[in-house]
C-alpha cells in the first residue's frame, strides 16, 4: 500500500479521513513533557481553572501533529520526499481532555518541481474538528511528492504493494 504519487493528486478534491481520535490527559502531559513546554495552561488543573477556558487546553502543537497525521496512510504514505513548510497555521477553537478529533484534507494547488525531476510540489490545507464538528486547527502544507516510476520517479520502498488506497478503502 502506498500513497498517492504527485500525478494522482487532483487540485480541488477533499478528503474526509475516516480516522478519527480521542484525546486523553496522558496524550498532553507525555506531549507537553517530551517538548519542554511545561506551560501550566497544559498541565495544571488549578492554573486552568483560573483561566478564560476553566480547564487544561492541550498543547497546540499537539492538535497540529495528530491532525496532520491523519492523512498519511490515505494519501502521503512512502510517497512524500519532504515538508517544505507549514503557512497559515491557526487553532480557533481550543482541544480539552477527552475531545475526539477527526480531519480533512484539501488538495490547493501542484506543480512540478524545478530543480528536481523525480518530483513535484502540492499545496495541502489540513482541517482539525472535535466531535461537534466544530473547527479546532487549520493549516497550508507543502510536500515534495514522488512522481510516478513512469513520470521519472523512482520507486518509493513501500510495505506490501504498490497501489494506492482505493475509493472503496476510503470509505
Amino acid at each position: 500500500m502506498r500513497g498517492l504519487y504527485f500525478e494522482e493528486f487532483e487540485v480541488g478534491r477533499v478528503y474526509r479521513h475516516p480516522f478519527t481520535r480521542t484525546v486523553t490527559e496522558s496524550d498532553n502531559v507525555l506531549f507537553t513533557s517530551l517538548t519542554m513546554n511545561t506551560q501550566p495552561l497544559h498541565l495544571d488543573h488549578e492554573f486552568a481553572k483560573g483561566t478564560i477556558h476553566g480547564r487544561p487546553l492541550f498543547n497546540s502543537l499537539f492538535t497540529l501533529a495528530l491532525v496532520g497525521g491523519f492523512h498519511v496512510l490515505e494519501l502521503t504514505f512512502g510517497t512524500t520526499l519532504g515538508n517544505l513548510g507549514y503557512d497559515k497555521v491557526e487553532f480557533p477553537h481550543p482541544v480539552f481532555h477527552g475531545d475526539t478529533l477527526r480531519g480533512e484534507t484539501t488538495i490547493l494547488d501542484k506543480r512540478e518541481s524545478r530543480s528536481r525531476t523525480d518530483s513535484g510540489i502540492v499545496w495541502f490545507e489540513h482541517r482539525g474538528y472535535n466531535q461537534d464538528d466544530t473547527l479546532v486547527m487549520r493549516c497550508t502544507r507543502v510536500g515534495l511528492m514522488a512522481r510516478s516510476p513512469e513520470h521519472g520517479g523512482s520507486n518509493p520502498r513501500v510495505l506490501g504493494d504498490d497501489t494506492p488506497v482505493t475509493e472503496e478503502q476510503r470509505a
